[in-house]
């Protein structure tokens, strides 16, 4: 079953916290659809006026915030080992190449790697954990911690949430061209943001042959 269908089956209470808890774990460390979970959610609210995109938008943004603080704290005391255990259990993720490109760009950017993080899938898993083994600053982190996850979860739910209004607006109205013109719109938005924020990332380095 589709996301976006299956969510609708459940109450909005229910979609509140699916929403912030997936993405809550996915900010601590967890590969998870996070983002899928947001854009299925906030396109449903639009939808559905049981579903408060304003609500839904808080939600998701104290997931965030607090999946990263956990994060940084789980970082901060696990140390480098723990990265090594994460690769063991989620290599797709946590490997060593991507763990040193995430570095990095923290090594790079300090906050900004932070903030813009939240852009990026590979990023946004590993900024809390890596910011604490790193030993970034808290109040450091927490600035962009605290700052990427309003822009990120509660600028996500904005967008997506009136492109679905519009989108039905002209649908009604323009048939299937309101639907392509208002969904371009939305997700030229989203590909303006991504691509800022990858420009943050530096490119991977080819490990040198042995």
């Amino acid at each position: 079953m589709h996301v976006q269908e299956w969510l609708e089956t459940v109450p909005a209470v229910a979609v509140y916290a699916l929403v912030g808890v997936v993405i809550g774990l996915e900010s601590l460390g967890i590969p998870l659809p996070g983002e899928i979970i947001l854009v299925s959610s906030a396109l449903l609210a639009s939808q559905h006026g049981d579903i408060d995109p304003v609500v839904l938008g808080a939600c998701a943004t104290a997931g965030a915030i607090i999946g990263d603080s956990i994060g940084y704290a789980i970082g901060r005391k696990g140390g480098r080992p723990m990265l090594a255990w994460l690769g063991a259990k989620f290599p797709r993720h946590f490997s060593e190449a991507h763990i040193a490109t995430a570095e990095r760009s923290f090594q790079k950017w300090g906050m900004w790697a932070v903030f813009f993080g939240r852009f990026v899938a590979l990023l946004r898993i590993f900024a809390g954990p890596l910011a604490g083994v790193l030993r970034m600053p808290y109040w450091k982190f927490l600035i962009a911690n605290v700052l990427g996850g309003i822009v990120w979860a509660g600028g996500t739910t904005a967008v997506i949430y009136y492109v679905g209004i519009v989108a039905e607006s002209w649908l009604k109205r323009f048939s299937w061209l309101g639907l392509v013109a208002a969904v371009l719109i939305g997700v030229t938005s989203m590909l303006v943001l991504k691509r800022k924020a990858k420009k943050a990332a530096p490119e991977p380095v080819a490990a040198p042959a042995d």
